[in-house]
């Protein structure tokens, strides 16, 4: 039986997904974001303290709504401590772990990750010499908010690419 090929289903990517034909530039989103749900929580939860305190020794507002409203008051104000306005994006992360590292660097990525009890924003960097194969590759870990060198670590690459085809 013969099927027309213009006649078949086809799964098809939407054009906001394509990376090939949308060129839009991507902004990692900052998490300063965390401070609104945090101000959200403590204004709740002190809202509910305030009934507590307006309503006397009513059995509508017990002790265990009273300890939720403290525990908010609490996850709140830590979402308001926490939320880091971040200054470096991943290009500039990427530029000051190549300056770390103290090689030319072919290949790279940067992951975002949290460092401390208040979550300061950094940003991990695994970085490849661009020789071919990498003959060195670094780890460098770069503060979002200031733009620092926290820590950096460079070793020769230990990786086996000869099996690997070409």
């Amino acid at each position: 039986m013969d099927v027309d090929p213009a006649s078949e289903i086809r799964d098809t990517l939407p054009e906001d997904l394509n990376a090939v034909e949308n060129r839009a530039e991507y902004r990692f989103p900052d998490n300063s974001r965390r401070r609104i749900p945090g101000i959200i929580y403590v204004v709740a939860g002190v809202s509910v303290l305030a009934w507590k305190l307006a309503s006397g020794d009513s059995t509508t507002v017990n002790d265990g709504l009273v300890a939720g409203a403290v525990l908010l008051v609490g996850v709140g104000l830590f979402s308001i401590l926490s939320g880091w306005r971040m200054s470096v994006d991943e290009q500039g992360a990427l530029a000051a772990a190549g300056a770390a590292v103290g090689f030319a660097v072919g290949h790279a990525s940067a992951q975002q990750v949290w460092r401390g009890i208040r979550s300061r924003p950094t940003w991990r960097v695994l970085c490849y010499s661009n020789e071919d194969p990498p003959l060195r590759r670094g780890l460098v870990l770069v503060d979002a908010v200031d733009g620092t060198v926290k820590e950096h670590f460079v070793e020769e690459n230990l990786e086996k690419w000869d099996d690997l085809p070409r």
